[in-house]
């Protein structure tokens, strides 16, 4: 398949077929499918108020998919992102608050992404260290650490840090908020949508340069597709296994800036819950390209948001089974081109 309209046939024609599948999914529930189509592009696209909410969704969406797509190229399995992002949300969330009042911006929101991003890259680093010391898979240790992060962050949260009566940490210093676009610019009103999608977009154009544009990419790749021959080359796979973790994680920690930082203002009970699943699905969805990745990020978010505009037409479980079924789809279709190439 080296022509282009072949290239692209199989990813086109899976699109169409889940169209056509999620039509009929949505008709058996005795809706008309137009009207929900209809229903999801005036709640988005065509309100800054609900755009705003798909860029929000799709911001942490990207972050938690990178920590995905990193270690993917190492042939590595990131399955903690959740937990990565759960244990980096309470840490920017503690160190916000016990930040002085007085604090200025340029020095609290740093202070709180740098805690943040640290803790994301250390959680992350233990199944990197296990993976590389005593050859346990990281899909096993990443799950098992999600379910740590849980009960650490509970523990922490509600026997520490809870505010009295409550399911949620104390406020952030004020120097430590990020502002929404729509305060900063006048952009998207009423959305919680902040600078943090910027960062993301960000990280996603650097993590495509590393990849792809330097030496350092070039091994990280190498020593995804053949460890023994890499090793031979001179180049240290347990190294690169250890950094795209850690990375990967980090990047899953950022994401607590546009969550604490840029929404709450506090860390709560629950608020990470699910992001780092679906950030999953969002880097299969793109190939784990990290350019890929963003278009992936902006197409779940507004899949997100939009199922919660018609949730009075159609059941929020039937939305998340034709989500799944235009993911597999797609995900179907690239692995038969790949296989077929």
């Amino acid at each position: 398949m080296n022509n282009p309209l072949q290239r692209a046939l199989l990813p086109t024609l899976s699109i169409l077929l889940a169209i056509l599948l999620n039509a009929l999914i949505i008709s058996a529930t005795g809706t008309n499918p137009v009207m929900v189509a209809e229903r999801i592009v005036h709640a988005t696209l065509d309100s800054p108020y609900g755009t705003g909410q798909a860029l929000f969704k799709a911001t942490t969406l990207l972050f938690s998919a990178l920590a995905v797509a990193i270690p993917f190229h190492l042939k590595l399995f990131n399955i903690g992102a959740e937990g990565q992002l759960q244990m980096g949300a309470i840490a920017a969330a503690i160190c916000g608050a016990a930040l002085p009042s007085n604090i200025t911006p340029w020095a609290a929101i740093p202070i709180c992404v740098l805690a943040a991003m640290a803790t994301g890259a250390g959680w992350a680093s233990i199944a990197a260290i296990l993976k590389i010391r005593y050859r346990v898979s990281e899909v096993i240790s990443t799950i098992m650490l999600n379910f740590i992060a849980q009960g650490v962050s509970g523990y922490l949260l509600f026997h520490h840090f809870a505010v009295p009566s409550t399911a949620h940490s104390a406020p952030i210093a004020p120097g430590a908020a990020i502002p929404p676009l729509s305060e900063l610019y006048g952009w998207f009103p009423s959305s919680p949508v902040n600078p943090s999608m910027f960062a993301a977009i960000a990280l996603a154009l650097f993590f495509w340069a590393v990849l792809y544009r330097t030496r350092h990419g070039l091994e990280m790749r190498a020593s995804g597709l053949q460890p023994l021959a890499a090793k031979r080359a001179g180049i240290n796979p347990a190294r690169h296994t250890l950094l795209a973790m850690a990375l990967g994680g980090a990047s899953a920690g950022l994401g607590a800036a546009n969550l604490v930082l840029g929404y709450k203002g506090y860390y709560e009970a629950g608020m990470t819950t699910g992001a780092g699943f679906s950030g999953i699905a969002t880097a299969l969805l793109a190939a784990a390209h990290p350019l890929w990745v963003m278009a992936s990020a902006l197409f779940m978010g507004l899949l997100e948001y939009g199922g919660l505009a018609v949730n009075s037409l159609v059941p929020k479980e039937i939305f998340q089974v034709m989500t799944g079924v235009t993911i597999l789809l797609v995900i179907s279709a690239t692995a038969l081109y790949r296989r077929n190439d």
